[in-house]
C-alpha cells in the first residue's frame, strides 16, 4: 500500500525466506531454547521461538501486501478488459461506417462512368443531342460534385478516426495483456509466502506451538490494556468537550460522556451506523485472500464491503483506501473509521469504539473484534474518516 500518497503501490520486492537446511536449523535451535517463553537466542546466535514466530508474521504481511497488489491488478485488469471490447465496439462500428462512406464513392464513379462525366466540354457539346441536353447534364453534374465533395471528406474523416480508434484498441489489448501478468505474478506471490508460512508451523513441535500461543495470549493482554487506555483518553477528551459546550457540572459532564461514548457512532451519521451493523454480522467469516463477500473477505474488501452497505463507495485497496477521507489523530477515532497498519498500509480495520476494531487479520483466521494495537501500537499508520 501507499503512505499518503496519491494511490501508489510500493514495488519493493521481499528477499526469499530461508532455505529447507535454515529451517531445520532454525527448528533444532527451538527445541534447545529453555522453557520459558522469552527465552534469548542461544549463544551460538540460532534463532528463539520468538524468531521463529516473528517469521511467520513477516510471511503473513508479505503475503497481505501481495494480496493487495493482487487486488489493484485485478481491479487494473477488469477496467482495462472493458475499455478494450469498448474500443473493440466502437472500430467495428466506424468499419461500418467507412464502408459505407467507400460504397457511397464507388456509387459515384460509376454514375460519372454511366454520364460521361469528366470528358472535356467540346466532346460532351458534339455528343449531346440537343443543347438543352448539355445544360441539363451540366447542372446534375454540379449537383453530384458538391455531394461528391461531403462523400470524399466523409470517407477521410471516417478513415481517419477509425485508424485512431483501432491504434487505442490495439495499446489498450497491449495493456491489458500487462495488468494479466502483474496479476498473474501477484498471485503466484500470495500463494508462496502462504505456503512457507504453513510449512514452517507445521514443522513445529506441539510444545513449540503451545509456547507459541502463550506469547499470542501475552501479546492480547497487552493489547487489550493499550485499548482500554485509549477509550478512557477518549472518554476524558468527550467530557471535557461536553463541559466546554454545555457547561454543565462535572457529574452532568461524566454522564454526558459516557452517553457519547456509547453512542458515538451515532455522532458519526447514518451512514456509520449502517457500516457498523454490517461488519458486526460478518464476525466469524474467514480471511480469504482477494475476496469481498459475501462469504469471506480480506482487510480491504471487508471495510469496502462495510461503507458499500452504508451507500458509501471505497476503493478496492488499502493503498486508496488510505486516501479516501479525512485523516484523524488516532485519539478522536470514532466508530467507522478505517484503521490502517504498517509504513506500507497493508492492513486496515474498522474501529467500533473503546480502542477496538473489527477486522479480517490474516489468512487461517475469521472476521474478529480485536484491539487497534494487536500487532503494537508502532504499526498504526493512520485513522482515516470516510463519511
Amino acid at each position: 500500500m501507499a503512505s499518503h500518497r496519491k494511490s501508489r503501490i510500493p514495488g519493493t520486492r521481499v528477499a526469499g525466506i530461508r532455505t529447507p537446511a535454515l529451517a531445520t536449523a532454525a527448528l533444532t535451535s527451538v527445541a534447545l531454547l529453555s522453557q520459558t517463553a522469552g527465552a534469548a537466542p542461544s549463544d551460538d546466535g540460532r534463532p528463539s521461538l520468538e524468531e521463529v514466530e516473528k517469521k511467520v508474521d513477516d510471511l503473513y504481511r508479505q503475503a497481505e501486501s501481495a494480496t493487495e497488489r493482487y487486488n489493484a491488478a485485478k481491479e487494473r485488469t477488469a477496467k482495462q478488459r472493458k475499455r478494450a471490447d469498448t474500443l473493440l465496439d466502437d472500430v467495428a462500428e466506424r468499419t461500418q461506417r467507412l464502408n459505407d462512406a467507400r460504397e457511397e464513392l464507388g456509387s459515384f464513379a460509376a454514375a460519372q462512368y454511366r454520364t460521361g462525366a469528366g470528358l472535356p466540354d467540346t466532346a460532351t457539346f458534339l455528343l449531346a443531342d440537343t443543347p438543352q441536353d448539355v445544360f441539363d447534364q451540366r447542372q446534375v453534374m454540379d449537383r453530384m460534385t458538391g455531394r461528391q465533395k461531403e462523400a470524399v471528406d466523409d470517407y477521410v474523416t471516417q478513415q481517419s478516426e477509425t485508424m485512431k480508434k483501432r491504434r487505442e484498441a490495439t495499446e489498450s489489448l497491449r495493456t491489458l495483456t500487462e495488468t494479466q501478468g502483474d496479476l498473474k505474478t501477484a498471485k503466484a506471490t500470495v500463494q508462496k509466502k502462504l505456503a512457507d508460512a504453513r510449512e514452517l508451523m507445521a514443522e513445529l513441535t506441539a510444545e513449540e506451538k503451545a509456547r507459541l500461543a502463550a506469547i499470542e495470549r501475552r501479546k492480547r493482554g497487552e493489547a487489550a490494556r493499550k485499548a482500554a487506555e485509549l477509550a478512557e483518553r477518549q472518554k476524558d477528551r468527550e467530557e471535557a468537550a461536553a463541559r466546554q459546550d454545555g457547561g454543565t457540572s462535572g457529574g452532568t459532564a461524566e454522564s454526558s460522556g459516557t452517553a457519547t461514548a456509547s453512542s458515538a457512532g451515532s455522532s458519526y451519521g447514518t451512514e456509520a451506523e449502517k457500516a457498523l451493523a454490517f461488519v458486526r454480522a460478518q464476525i466469524g467469516k474467514p480471511y480469504v485472500w482477494g475476496a469481498t463477500g459475501p462469504g469471506s473477505y480480506d482487510c480491504s474488501g471487508l471495510t469496502q464491503a462495510a461503507w458499500k452497505a452504508a451507500g458509501v463507495t471505497l476503493p478496492r485497496t488499502t493503498y486508496d483506501q488510505v486516501n479516501a477521507g479525512t485523516t484523524v489523530p488516532v485519539s478522536q477515532a470514532r466508530p467507522g473509521d478505517l484503521v490502517f497498519f504498517y509504513d506500507d498500509v497493508t492492513h486496515v480495520g474498522l474501529y467500533i469504539g473503546n480502542g477496538m476494531m473489527i477486522h479480517a487479520p490474516k489468512p487461517g483466521t475469521y472476521v474478529r473484534e480485536e484491539s487497534v494495537y494487536y500487532d503494537g501500537e508502532s504499526s498504526i499508520h493512520s485513522v482515516v474518516r470516510p463519511a
